[in-house]
């Protein structure tokens, strides 16, 4: 046989029958495709994703990358876990956080979203902390923490001293429903709107200076309280007289039907925060420690403090008079309750706290003419 004849017998060898190929692939696609429809083979495919979860999560890649946002959510955590340890001693900013200590929460949601865009394991891990601290915080805080009932309704405000319309606020006030109603920042101008326009409604009224209260109850027993608001070397030579007409705390007794009620109105010293001085709290925190003395003085089991306290209850300034009372919006209220300033409130600095009696609400009133919302709760005995 000749090479030529060679070459023509194994051709045919070489050569591939393409219906048949085609037969083939069909005949796999199809059974690929029964295979898929087979039942739990969803779940593998779950499986599946998560072993290759597991396998992207156990190389080294994803934990070294992000470990500046790691390091971001560790601080955070450590922040809020520690809070309470973080000096004063430089521009008062330990005070300075406890006040916006709900507000570090946002940062939360901000670094998981960059975490995730950097695909960083090491990031996401490190935001465990922030998250259940924050949460052992103010996760109690989220819900409605109401009871129905009560036998006695409170309302503090500060009416602002530059309220444009005290009259239209006081009506407001009036309408609220309260038994029991405490307004700081009284100017002498606009007092005798409010006493006009809450005559009615309360029968009894006392003013101590800057702060008053009007109640459906008989009041006895009302004087100012001394909150060191003169300090220095000059404030004993004070008169009296003087003193009285700036003065911002009173005590009062109101006769209920379970019995005499001690009742605190309290305006504590103005925060400020400016680049130079930090979060300037001299006059706030001077005024808290002797309203702590005055109420640890009161021989009244039952004890209600009322005011604006320019501070959150979060604060260590208002440690005195945490440990002797409770917030009846922590105790009783629904979310934060903030209440300053009026058209965005970003902090809880006006204050129902009770001793003796039970919290069964506590809850913000809508906005007055005020720079601040009012605060109301219903108690009981």
């Amino acid at each position: 046989m000749t090479d030529n004849e060679r070459g023509q017998a194994t051709a045919p060898v070489d050569t591939v029958d393409t219906d048949s190929v085609d037969s083939v692939n069909t005949a796999d696609t199809v059974v690929a495709g029964r295979g898929a429809d087979r039942p739990g083979a969803g779940a593998g495919s779950w499986r599946a994703g998560i072993r290759r979860a597991v396998r992207n999560g156990s190389r080294p890649e994803p934990w070294r990358r992000g470990l500046v946002l790691a390091a971001l959510a560790l601080l955070l955590g450590l922040s809020m876990l520690l809070h309470a340890e973080i000096p004063n001693g430089i521009g008062n900013l330990g005070s300075l956080v406890e006040t916006v200590l709900p507000w570090f929460g946002l940062f939360i949601p901000v670094l998981l979203i960059a975490a995730l865009w950097r695909r960083s394991a090491s990031a996401v891990t490190a935001l465990l902390l922030p998250a259940i601290v924050w949460l052992s915080l103010f996760g109690g805080l989220l819900g409605d923490r109401s009871h129905p009932g009560g036998d006695l309704t409170v309302v503090s405000h500060n009416v602002g001293a530059g309220n444009p319309d005290p009259a239209g606020t006081a009506g407001k006030l009036a309408a609220s429903g309260a038994d029991v109603l405490a307004l700081e920042e009284l100017s002498r101008e606009a007092q005798g709107a409010y006493e006009k326009g809450l005559a009615k409604a309360y029968p009894f009224h006392t003013v101590q200076g800057t702060v008053g209260l009007w109640s459906k109850l008989p009041l006895s027993d009302s004087r100012p309280v001394e909150i060191e608001t003169d300090y220095g070397p000059l404030a004993a030579t004070k008169p009296a007289a003087a003193k009285l007409v700036d003065n911002r705390a009173l005590r009062t007794t109101v006769a209920t039907d379970h019995g005499p009620l001690a009742v605190y109105v309290a305006h504590l010293g103005s925060v400020r925060v400016n680049p130079r001085g930090g979060f300037v709290t001299v006059s706030r925190d001077r005024n808290a420690q002797a309203l702590g003395r005055a109420v640890a003085a009161e021989r009244n089991a039952r004890v209600v403090l009322l005011g604006d306290l320019n501070g959150t209850m979060d604060d260590r300034a208002f440690a005195g008079l945490n440990a002797q009372l409770r917030s009846a919006q922590d105790a009783a209220g629904d979310g934060f309750g903030f209440t300053w300033p009026t058209e965005f409130p970003m902090v809880r600095i006006d204050q129902i706290l009770v001793r003796g009696v039970k919290p069964m609400s506590s809850w913000v009133l809508p906005p007055t003419g005020s720079d601040h919302r009012p605060v109301a709760a219903r108690i009981s005995w």
